[in-house]
């Protein structure tokens, strides 16, 4: 049985799981509450973030690279494209853009906005992060003006990558998203893997839907 510990990019994996059918139990880790109270998850995860994992005798931290690990030690899944595929460049770039483009840049700008001192909450760096967010959008509208998904036409680990980033700036800072974005998180929501990972992930729910 796999276990996930906590939620926040962590349904990012609960979502690929249940996308691929597979077997797993959702563990809550209360950032809020101080993880050194958390003895279990300190012990698998010293750093003390989440979302991490264990299967069997593997533990690992870091959503996408969890997610990558999911998908090479089950598959082969139609949510990664073989690399001899057409689709696989555009699938690995959003895959990572999902991370390292948008969710780390909301992060800051969230940060920034909601918990900094009044006076520095529009400082150099969370301008910054933001226009990091708003250049590589563009990437993600560019493409979604030419396919349904970013891999092309079937959805793949990229759209869980880059959906859960949109859905956090829509949250966390009140990002208004364009057409096609609002279009394409719509198609994303519709899908069974979503809402079932979404009535699994209860803080997460209760977050977006408030």
């Amino acid at each position: 049985m796999i276990t996930v510990f906590g939620e926040g990019r962590g349904f990012r994996v609960v979502w690929l799981l249940e996308e691929m059918g597979l077997p797993y139990r959702l563990r809550d880790v209360d950032l809020l509450a101080g993880v050194e109270n958390d003895a279990e998850f300190l012990e698998m995860n010293p750093a003390g973030f989440i979302p991490a994992i264990r299967d069997g005798d593997v533990t690992m931290v870091e959503s996408i690279a969890i997610m990558e690990y999911l998908l090479g030690r089950y598959g082969p899944t139609t949510l990664a494209p073989s690399p001899q595929e057409a689709a696989f460049p555009a699938y690995q770039q959003f895959l990572h853009l999902g991370e390292a483009g948008l969710a780390a840049s909301v992060y800051f700008v969230s940060g920034a906005r909601n918990i900094a001192p009044e006076d520095q909450r529009d400082n150099w760096s969370a301008r910054q992060a933001m226009e990091v967010f708003t250049t590589r959008l563009g990437l993600v509208t560019r493409r979604l003006e030419k396919a349904p998904y970013l891999a092309g036409d079937a959805f793949t680990a990229a759209d869980i990558s880059v959906g859960y980033a949109l859905e956090m700036a829509r949250k966390n800072i009140g990002f208004v998203l364009g057409d096609a974005e609002q279009a394409y998180m719509a198609r994303l929501r519709e899908r069974g893997g979503y809402q079932r990972a979404l009535a699994t992930c209860h803080a997460t729910r209760g977050w977006w839907m408030s």
